[in-house]
C-alpha cells in the first residue's frame, strides 16, 4: 500500500461508519458501472453530511448525480422538510440510481431529474442555499454561472475535483479539455470577488465557495 493509502485507512477507521446501505451502494457501483472513481465514497460522502448539518440548508441543488451515493449522504443531513434536487444528465443512469433512492430512509428528501441542469435548473425557479457540483468537468464554469443567479447570499457551492488529480499543476501543456475546464474554473472562481473560496486537498480536491450577502 502506498502512503496515502494507508492515511486514507488510518482516517476511515477514525471517523463516523458507513452506513451498510452506503456499503452497499458503493459495491454495486464498482461492480456494475463504469467508472466507479466517480462515486463520493466513505471519507467524502461523511463531510458532506457533516457540512449539510452545519448549513442546515432548505433547499439543495447536486449536478452529477452518478450512483447517487452523494445525493444520499446529502439527504441523511437535511433537516426534515429540506429538499435535494439532483440532477443525472445520462438517462441511463436513472435505471441503477432511481431505485437507491426510492428504497432509502431519505426518499421523501430527494427529487431526482434527469436532463441537462443548464436548461431544467432555471425552468424550477428555486433559490438554493447549498449546490454540489460533481458532473462534466469541461462545463464547471458554465455550472457555476448558472448556479450563481439561484444561490442565495450566504448560501455555499461545493467542487468536486478541483485538483483533478494533481493535473492543475502539471508544467507540461494542458492538452484535454476536462483538465482546462477545471484550470478556467478555478481561475474563475479565485477572481470572482463576489465569493469567499478556500480549496481542500480531500481525494481529489473539493472547492467550498461561499456567495456574499449585499452589505459585504
Amino acid at each position: 500500500m502506498t502512503e496515502s493509502e494507508i492515511i486514507d485507512d488510518y482516517i476511515e477507521a477514525h471517523i463516523d461508519p458507513e452506513s451498510d446501505y452506503l456499503h452497499r451502494l458503493y459495491r454495486q457501483t464498482n461492480i456494475q458501472l463504469l467508472y466507479p472513481r466517480m462515486a463520493s465514497g466513505h471519507l467524502q460522502g461523511r463531510l458532506l453530511k457533516m457540512l449539510v448539518k452545519m448549513v442546515r440548508p432548505q433547499m439543495v441543488l447536486e449536478i452529477g448525480t452518478y450512483s447517487g451515493y452523494s445525493a444520499l449522504c446529502i439527504a441523511e443531513g437535511l433537516d426534515e422538510g429540506a429538499l435535494l434536487h439532483t440532477f443525472e444528465v445520462n438517462d441511463e443512469q436513472e435505471v441503477f440510481t432511481r431505485p437507491w433512492f426510492d428504497n432509502s430512509p431519505y426518499a421523501n428528501k430527494i427529487q431526482f431529474h434527469i436532463g441537462d441542469a443548464l436548461q431544467e435548473v432555471p425552468r424550477l425557479g428555486l433559490t438554493f442555499d447549498l449546490a454540489f457540483i460533481d458532473a462534466d468537468k469541461r462545463k464547471y464554469s458554465e455550472y457555476y454561472n448558472m448556479v450563481m443567479p439561484h444561490l442565495r447570499p450566504g448560501g455555499f457551492i461545493l467542487a468536486d475535483n478541483t485538483l483533478w488529480d494533481g493535473h492543475v499543476v502539471e508544467q507540461t501543456p494542458v492538452r484535454d479539455a476536462q483538465t482546462q475546464g477545471i484550470m478556467d474554473f478555478n481561475d474563475l472562481v479565485a477572481t470572482d470577488n463576489r465569493v469567499e473560496k478556500v480549496i481542500l486537498p480531500l481525494r481529489d480536491g473539493l472547492t467550498i465557495i461561499r456567495k456574499k450577502n449585499n452589505n459585504e
